[in-house]
């Protein structure tokens, strides 16, 4: 920690050190037909990282430049890109470019480093899109410069840029995605506002965020990730926004077609299929994608088929309008957890042969882009959803045999409507430019929640034998959800920039339904009374955040923010029949917020990119796992069970490192066609609950690995790419209470583990191979204990896999 600390302090020191032996760049930007200043054109600096936009004059300036050779690339809306390459020997450059019209999309604009270099990761501008990102923390993925196995969207090597990230892994096929951040629940997800193309796609925002949809990695342009911050733009959540960022079709070609065909270990076979183009003023992009297999444990077998269709209409240079659909469905066997001495015997067996999981989710979306004018943009999305998902299967603790008796039938449906308008406007004051950002949103979600009996039989028929009279519960969860919320970037200076922030938040849940109370004796059922149920509750509330940058050299940024987070339980939250799980009946909302105090950005021409940041997250009334003694129905006898409750207030704190560093150019120069980049993703997390039960004071904060690092290399020299990965996170504990181990393994230690994955990916012509290794040492660990699907119990980890792709793009 101390060696971290004095490297940390040293970085400081080279970034503001180099501020000094520097130059300025001025110049202006008009267009090439008519001769006309040029607003509004980003202008980005390839060696640093630093991006500015002309002002209406046409005018933009980067000063504090050292001593060199720069690459500025200019883009602007209606306009070609542009790349003039910059020495920089005297105190100022003075450069006049020229842009020729073009037609481009109004919603995206994109820079990109035209050497291609194998840098997975960047940030998001301070004003991309319709958002505001200055002075928060974020992340955005570039997928094509990762070598990996997109076809079961490894999530170990597609955020392996992202740091303090909590992965569970719950199959080896990638068909729900689970990540949490800063000691944040990664069950599907849900910590998370999870979007794509900037639209929800979970199963109810509020009610029950858990996406059991993840987007094709294959069919992506790339993730964007930000923190805790996003709450006033985004959504109230803790862990901040997933968004998933649809490729486009090109926009040189009327017509494009790619296949991608891979194979795998245990029976893997996916197909991705994709079309896309630009005819006329219309821009599409289609693809469908199957992937089946049979898992590396037996009864693990699954199906899955993903479609979507995207279209965008540019009548002209002002207006945009796209409409797009997504269908996915997937049967999937699930083969059910194992207690702690099981999954040391063999993690490969199989205690439950009778349990299914399948999902239909069916999501659609029309967007409207408008430009006012130079200066003022407007976005409409409108967004649906209607899904279903349905579990199958024995519940009973995992440390018993499967009875053979009836299974537990759950279905949830999804019927979900939302809109969200932005309104985003660039003006001058003092000299500068800022930047107004304002929108509000309105979301009506409706859950219908069933559970009774299904059969007693082996196979995924997914009916209730009293469809009309339940055994546990049948209820509706309407909700209703209007938002608005602001933003401000002020640019004080070259340097500084401040940016606060608010949102009020309307939320209204509502339940209306029945459950009964059932008492067993030896299995069978002596007691059973109905409870009919209506429930409704409504709160309004005011978040508010701050964020403060400061550039101290061209390339390199300081940054501070703070930001309120909410999470308001739903009666989703409160209705479950689970035998291995009890909930508290009196559950609160949780409150807190998210603070970050960070560096980062890039030296010596872009060989060295840095992001260090150090966090506090304030979390009260968190609700996690207790425990309560119940007893137990066959024996009689008293048995500890794992109960649902707000357990206490918790801070979390720590370190969050992104370091990278292309060695191959500290050896042949900037301008070398190779790249060697080895990159270190460090977390060091501490969590405490500070308040609550005694089970829990001063007890360590479940699901934090105080130490977790993925490393590794990156090569590229022209067509051939390859990658080599090791992760490592430390030992943590599942439950409030830090329980070491209990009976039915639904509750207890995480050990720490380490994982070495490896790719290779070449392209010739319009062919690419892919090929690689997952988890290449065979090692046998488990991310997580369940306390439900896919368990109850330990989801042991996939062991030693490989994957051969074959791709054509025609």
């Amino acid at each position: 920690m101390q060696r971290l600390f004095l490297l940390c302090l040293l970085v400081v020191f080279v970034c503001l050190s180099a501020k000094s032996q520097s130059g300025t760049i001025r110049g202006s930007v008009r267009s090439d037909a008519t001769g006309e200043a040029l607003g509004e054109v980003s202008v980005f600096m390839e060696e640093t990282g630093a991006l500015t936009e002309t002002d209406e004059r046409g005018a933009f300036v980067f000063s504090s430049v050292g001593a060199g050779a720069y690459t500025l690339t200019f883009f602007g809306t209606g306009y070609g890109t542009k790349v003039q390459q910059v020495e920089v020997r005297d105190s100022l450059v003075k450069l006049d470019i020229r842009m020729e019209p073009v037609r481009v999309d109004l919603a995206t604009v994109e820079i990109r480093d035209q050497a291609d270099q194998p840098a997975a990761l960047r940030r998001l501008r301070n004003v991309e899109g319709y958002g505001i990102y200055a002075a928060k923390k974020s992340e955005v993925i570039e997928l094509a410069a990762i070598p990996a196995n997109l076809a079961t969207n490894n999530p170990r090597e597609v955020f392996q840029g992202v740091a303090g990230l909590n992965i569970w892994e719950s199959d080896g096929a990638g068909l729900q995605l689970g990540i949490g951040a800063r000691g944040l629940d990664p069950n599907r997800t849900s910590s998370f506002n999870t979007r794509q193309n900037g639209y929800d796609i979970s199963a109810d925002a509020l009610g029950y965020p858990e996406a059991y949809y993840t987007p094709p990695m294959q069919a992506l342009d790339r993730i964007e990730i930000v923190r805790g911050a996003a709450s006033l733009q985004y959504g109230t959540q803790f862990g901040g926004l997933l968004n998933f960022v649809f490729k486009r079709g090109p926009e040189d070609d009327p017509f494009t077609f790619h296949s991608e065909q891979t194979v795998g270990s245990y029976g893997l076979f996916s197909s991705f299929n994709s079309v896309g183009g630009t005819v006329g003023d219309v821009n599409y992009y289609a693809f469908y994608q199957y992937r089946g297999g049979d898992g590396w444990r037996p009864n693990a077998g699954f199906d899955q088929h993903t479609a979507f269709a995207q279209m965008q209409y540019q009548p002209s240079r002002r207006l945009q309008i796209g409409v797009e659909f997504t269908h996915m469905q997937y049967l999937a066997q699930q083969p059910g957890g194992l207690v702690d001495f099981e999954f040391q015997q063999d993690p490969q067996r199989s205690k439950r042969g009778r349990n299914w999981f399948a999902v239909n989710w069916n999501l659609g979306a029309v967007t409207l882009d408008y430009r006012l004018s130079e200066r003022a943009r407007l976005n409409w999305r409108t967004f649906g959803l209607s899904a279903t998902r349905e579990s199958l299967g024995e519940l009973g603790p995992i440390n018993r045999p499967d009875p053979m008796r009836e299974r537990d039938f759950i279905r949830g449906n999804y019927e979900n409507v939302g809109s969200e308008l932005r309104y985003i406007q660039r003006y001058e004051t003092g000299g500068s430019f800022s930047t107004f950002l304002a929108g509000m949103r309105y979301y009506r979600g409706f859950t219908q929640n069933r559970q009774g009996l299904g059969n007693d039989g082996d196979g995924p028929d997914f009916r209730f034998l009293n469809p009309d009279d339940l055994e546990s519960f049948d209820y509706d969860f309407p909700s209703r959800n209007a938002a608005f919320f602001a933003e401000n970037l002020f640019n004080i200076n070259d340097q500084w920039s401040i940016t606060p922030g608010v949102r009020v938040e309307y939320i209204r849940t509502s339940s209306e339904g029945y459950y009964k109370e059932r008492v067993t004796s030896g299995g069978e059922v002596i007691f059973e009374q109905r409870f009919e149920d209506v429930q409704s509750r409504e709160r309004t509330f005011l978040l508010a955040g701050l964020g403060v940058g400061f550039r101290p050299s061209s390339g390199v940024e300081a940054y501070a923010n703070i930001s309120q987070n909410y999470r308001s339980i739903n009666f989703t939250d409160l209705v479950v029949s689970n035998p291995n799980l009890r909930i508290d009946p009196d559950l609160t909302d949780e409150r807190g917020f998210n603070a970050d105090l960070g560096l980062r950005g890039s030296l010596w021409q872009n060989r060295f990119q840095f992001d260090l940041s150090l966090f506090y997250l304030r979390y009260n009334d968190r609700i996690g796992l207790s425990e309560i003694r119940i007893q137990d129905e066959f024996t009689g006898l008293e048995r500890a069970l794992a109960y649902r409750t707000n357990v206490g207030n918790a801070r979390i704190y720590g370190l969050e490192t992104y370091l990278e560093t292309d060695l191959w150019k500290w050896y042949r120069g900037p301008e070398s066609p190779i790249a060697l980049s080895a990159f270190l993703n460090l977390s060091l997390l501490n969590g405490q609950y500070t308040s609550g039960e005694r089970s829990v004071l001063g007890k360590q904060v479940e699901l934090i690995s105080p130490v977790s690092v993925r490393t590794g290399l990156r090569f590229r020299a022209g067509n051939l790419a390859a990658s080599i990965l090791y992760s490592y996170v430390g030992a943590q504990y599942s439950d409030a209470t830090n329980a070491e181990q209990v009976a039915d393994a639904t509750r207890g230690r995480i050990p720490a583990y380490s994982v070495l994955d490896t790719s290779v990916k070449y392209q010739w012509r319009k062919w690419t191979v892919s090929t690689g290794v997952n988890n290449l040492l065979d090692r046998r660990y488990f991310t997580r204990r369940a306390t439900s699907y896919p368990g109850p119990g330990i989801i042991p980890a996939e062991a030693r896999s490989f994957y051969l792709s074959l791709g054509v793009t025609l």
